[in-house]
């Protein structure tokens, strides 16, 4: 596992210790419109014995939609995080019921895997996947176009991948009100949390890695913080606050975010709070039946 993902890998260990599903609002919204987007466009008459995929499933939720939605499939779940893993057996077994997961078929056909996703792909199997699906992690990819080429490879032919991240306008009342903080203090604006691709890069990648009967949607998610501090710790629990941002000295820190918080607040503010965007990208595309 390289040194980047390691950090990552920590970070949601961090997170799955403490109250993720509680900071996890829009990730639970995402996970039920990917899956709702699955079934739909999935002939029912082949929705029984799939066998999915799921990369970083995090605590389990789109976990146990998937297990619900196709209980005679044969799931994969795929997290570079320990704690994670173990949140999401923990929550399987919860809603699942122990002697189901216990049982010899379930058991057998319900497996996590604790892998960097960027290396596992590249020995899996050809071809052993029918269905592959992620939610609210391709954001965290070092090399997406290389992960979709892998990823189509394992899919069956007539195999379907959909997965749901997030656009480059997330989080824009953050990065506005930093732009401004940062010329308030007279200091060069710089970016705070992840770079995210924007949509055409991503079907330009699906494209370049051959998939075909390409699908996207777009769409934004408001959530709504009692302050912009707090909307902070909110994505700090998620195991979400990477920065390329340089830190800057604490005087200066403390300049910065005092000015973030109030152009934040006076621009952004709702009743009892502020708001935060999230710029939600779904994708759908297949391999050509008969080939892989």
């Amino acid at each position: 596992m390289s040194a980047a993902n390691n950090t990552v890998a920590r970070r949601f260990d961090r997170s799955a210790e403490g109250p993720y599903d509680v900071h996890a609002r829009v990730q639970s919204v995402m996970a039920k419109r990917l899956a709702d987007s699955v079934t739909l466009m999935t002939d029912k008459s082949d929705m029984g014995e799939l066998r999915i995929l799921e990369i970083g499933c995090g605590t389990g939720s789109l976990t146990e939609i998937l297990n619900e939605k196709w209980p005679c499939s044969c799931i994969t779940a795929v997290d570079v995080s320990p704690a994670m893993i173990k949140a999401a057996e923990r929550r399987m077994l919860r809603t699942a019921g122990d002697d189901s997961l216990r049982s010899g078929s379930r058991r057998d056909s319900l497996r996590f895997v604790q892998a960097d996703i960027e290396m596992w792909t590249k020995h899996a199997p050809a071809g052993s996947f029918d269905l592959i699906l992620s939610n609210a992690c391709f954001q965290w990819l070092r090399d997406p176009a290389a992960t979709l080429r892998y990823l189509q490879r394992l899919l069956s032919p007539g195999g379907l991948l959909a997965f749901a991240t997030f656009g480059p306008d997330t989080f824009r009342e953050l990065h506005q009100s930093f732009e401004r903080a940062y010329r308030t203090i007279g200091r060069t604006p710089q970016r705070h949390g992840l770079s995210f691709q924007t949509r055409e890069d991503w079907l330009s990648q699906m494209r370049a890695a051959g998939l075909s009967e390409i699908r996207s949607e777009r769409s934004d998610y408001m959530d709504e913080h009692p302050s912009p501090r707090d909307f902070l710790l909110s994505v700090k629990a998620l195991g979400a606050s990477s920065s390329e941002a340089e830190v800057p000295g604490v005087t200066l820190s403390r300049q910065l975010f005092t000015a973030m918080f109030r152009h934040y607040e006076n621009h952004f503010g709702i009743p009892g709070g502020v708001s935060a965007t999230y710029d939600l990208l779904f994708f759908q595309g297949s391999t050509v039946p008969g080939r892989v």
